[in-house]
């Protein structure tokens, strides 16, 4: 700690910190109106890094409860304590109490081919390279200050997807499910694709990326899985282009188009419209032979043409 620096102590509500979201769903300081600031104190980031954690803690509380209140959705915990929201708008969900015999393990590396079992230790050595290496460079003193705590079969984004597929997703009653996938969220679902092919394209029925930073050669992930990709995907890139505008792509997966916005956190909230209109024609493909077209203007590409 600088000698001038405070105490790393914040308050544990919106209020306290003087931030309100406004009728717009806004986060806006209550006194100026202004957006959150991350530089609140010059030459002190590292506690501005620790105000910023501890502000994002409340406002994820604050979402939790948003969700399970308005939405009607159920809070499950996962193993070690970490949370998950599990949709059931219509109280049609699973039972999520089962004994060990009902619930499949997530994962058995001792029936996977060799080769399978490197390219998936590969994988997962690479993740943790990047993830290191973010944490360091977004911030030099975490590794110092603290201790990373494994969470058991939810070690890492894809571990986490995996895990949440195989005892909620794959075992729900739901017969249509879509994927809103951003940033490395693509990156985890490709892995959940390589890993349970079968399963999720039984069960899945489209899959909105946004800003997606997933790499079909690099996971290694197989024709099927790529054809399957250009017909069911389609990744909203960030883009000083017109919203739905075609993008080109150098990976032979799914359509690229324009999010509408060159900032990469706004990518999904500026291509929800688009995003939905995706999900009712995939819905509408699927009792036709005619596939979705992810995009509304002329010069947009369709699946069969990429």
């Amino acid at each position: 700690m600088k000698k001038d620096e405070p105490p790393l102590e914040f308050p544990d509500t919106l209020e306290g910190f003087e931030y309100i979201f406004n009728e717009k769903g806004q986060l806006r300081h209550i006194k100026t109106g202004e957006p959150f600031v991350f530089n609140y104190r010059e030459d002190l980031h590292r506690w501005n890094q620790k105000r910023y954690e501890a502000l994002g803690e409340i406002i994820t509380k604050y979402v939790y409860e948003l969700l399970e209140k308005d939405c009607h959705l159920k809070k499950v915990t996962l193993p070690e304590g970490y949370g998950v929201i599990v949709l059931n708008p219509n109280e049609n969900y699973i039972e999520v109490e089962k004994t060990k015999a009902q619930v499949q393990p997530s994962s058995d590396s001792s029936d996977e081919p060799a080769e399978k079992r490197e390219r998936k230790d590969k994988i997962q050595k690479e993740t943790k390279k990047r993830r290191d290496f973010y944490e360091k460079y977004r911030n030099p003193q975490k590794e110092k200050e603290t201790m990373q705590m494994y969470i058991r079969d939810n070690g890492s984004p894809e571990e986490h997807a995996i895990y949440v597929w195989d005892h909620f997703i794959s075992q729900s009653a739901a017969e249509n499910v879509f994927f809103v996938a951003h940033s490395y969220g693509g990156l985890a679902f490709v892995e959940l694709m390589i890993q349970r092919e079968a399963e999720v394209k039984n069960k899945v029925t489209a899959v909105a990326l946004t800003d997606s930073v997933h790499n079909v050669w690099h996971q290694e992930a197989g024709k099927t899985i790529r054809e399957w990709m250009r017909e069911n995907c389609c990744n909203w890139v960030s883009s000083s282009e017109p919203l739905d505008t075609s993008v080109e792509s150098m990976l032979p997966d799914c359509p690229r188009v324009s999010a509408g916005t060159e900032r990469h956190e706004l990518t999904s909230w500026k291509s929800f419209p688009s995003i939905f209109k995706f999900f009712s024609d995939a819905m509408e493909a699927k009792t036709s032979s005619v596939k979705p077209i992810p995009t509304r203007r002329s010069n947009r590409i369709k699946y069969e043409e990429l």
